[in-house]
């Protein structure tokens, strides 16, 4: 590191304890706190403690559900749940300048067949510099990164000019209605960085994605009968083909933030469920997947797309055109975001890494999967995601993070946090 550094900065910088990052990580690995369990809620109180030891003023609270739900921007949910915890720890100094939030989601995918992992995905394994385990990048790498920051401008007693918040969220594998509800709450800032997982790029913008379900009709017979009736499953595929043909219309021309990927807006079905008994037709499909919405499109739009795209198939078939598939909108409900263009906070912690790592800043790109990011952008705070891990292991049994990334991400917030909110 050869960049000329405030005091302020030397001091907050010095403090910074590589041992206890690594500490603070493998604890809050060994939560299970999978989107919707009772862990997830357990996390929130633990991270509330650590929260209070550094004397921040501390808003924990039980989401009202019926409410968030019943509001006309609620984005959606994919499991069920009867709580949710909001997380928000703001610095306590009287403020003349701005706030900048420092973001996280508790909350973890399920771990899969656990006989693909090389132990229990909720006992984190060390090797080397690499610890393993669910959530490892996606994203506690990304808690403890924020943790410490906060932890090591606490210790060298660095006053603030503005204010440093850390929101930690549930549920946003499934939607966001832990930022939602956060925001919702009144807790705002002029800027906020995610630490997700960004391979060593700052993620400028996101992809949205939105869940769908189509359900097509069949007519039951016999199996032995089959020429009786009508297979649902025989109906779907030219459904199926013609989702294809959208998908590839949809990434014809995409935005220079995303054309580094094979496919920027994939579409692509996750489940198809048919028929109920072997030696039946079957009367019923259900396929549901995820449709990614294109930087700056509105959802709606994207919706609209996809049931056109539907409706044109069953006009042209001969049984569909009198027995049409239906699409519905369940689950999970990404919009697309993205920071303003020029926005210097990119610059800003761009130049903190490069200062950090003696390296050039990173590159701005822009990730094909949903986040919190546009949940803050769409209430005007400009907001990036830079954290620890490659998004590559990310949801799979060999999911890891190396500890020197965890490092570099936290001193890297503590250069972007002083500079952003300056110290007096």
């Amino acid at each position: 590191m050869t960049a000329t550094l405030s005091d302020a900065e030397a001091a907050a910088l010095a403090a910074v304890d590589e041992a206890a990052v690594a500490r603070t990580l493998l604890e809050l690995l060994a939560v299970p706190s999978v989107t919707g369990s009772a862990a997830e809620s357990e996390l929130q109180h633990l991270l509330a403690r650590h929260l209070q030891r550094l004397d921040l003023d501390v808003d924990l609270w039980s989401m009202d559900l019926p409410e968030l739900r019943a509001d006309p921007a609620y984005p959606g949910a994919e499991v069920p749940r009867d709580e949710a915890w909001g997380l928000a720890g703001t610095t306590r100094n009287d403020s003349d300048g701005p706030t900048l939030v420092l973001q996280g989601h508790v909350d973890v995918v399920p771990p899969g067949d656990r006989a693909r992992w090389a132990g229990d995905p909720f006992v984190p394994r060390v090797a080397g510099d690499v610890v393993h385990g669910r959530g490892a990048c996606d994203m506690k790498a990304g808690l403890a990164s924020v943790l410490a920051a906060l932890t090591a401008i606490r210790t060298a007693g660095v006053r603030l000019r503005g204010r440093l918040a850390a929101h930690f969220v549930v549920s946003e594998e499934d939607g966001g209605l832990g930022a939602f509800g956060t925001l919702r709450r009144g807790h705002t800032a002029n800027a906020c960085i995610i630490t997700e997982p960004t391979s060593g790029t700052l993620m400028t913008a996101n992809a949205g994605a939105l869940t769908f379900r189509i359900e097509v009709p069949g007519q039951a017979t016999h199996g032995s009968t089959r020429y009786a009736g009508v297979s649902a499953l025989d109906a779907y595929l030219p459904l199926h083909r013609a989702l294809a043909r959208l998908e590839a219309a949809r990434n014809a021309d995409p935005h220079p933030l995303m054309a580094a990927y094979a496919i920027p807006y994939p579409l692509s079905v996750g489940t198809v469920h048919a028929g109920d008994w072997a030696s039946s037709v079957p009367d019923l499909l259900v396929a549901e997947g995820r449709l990614g919405v294109r930087l700056d499109e509105d959802p709606a739009d994207a919706r609209t797309e996809l049931e056109n795209c539907i409706a044109e198939v069953c006009a042209a078939d001969s049984w569909l055109r009198t027995h049409p598939a239906t699409v519905t909108w369940p689950g999970g409900q990404f919009a697309s975001g993205r920071l303003p263009d020029g926005h210097p906070l990119a610059a800003l912690v761009g130049r903190a890494h490069a200062d950090i790592t003696g390296a050039r800043p990173p590159r701005e790109q822009g990730a094909p999967y949903g986040s919190d990011l546009r949940l803050y952008g769409a209430q005007g705070i400009p907001t990036l995601q830079y954290g620890p891990g490659e998004v590559r292991w990310a949801h799979g049994p060999q999911e890891q993070v190396r500890i020197a990334e965890v490092i570099t991400v936290t001193r890297t917030l503590v250069l972007a946090a002083l500079r952003t909110v300056g110290t007096k």
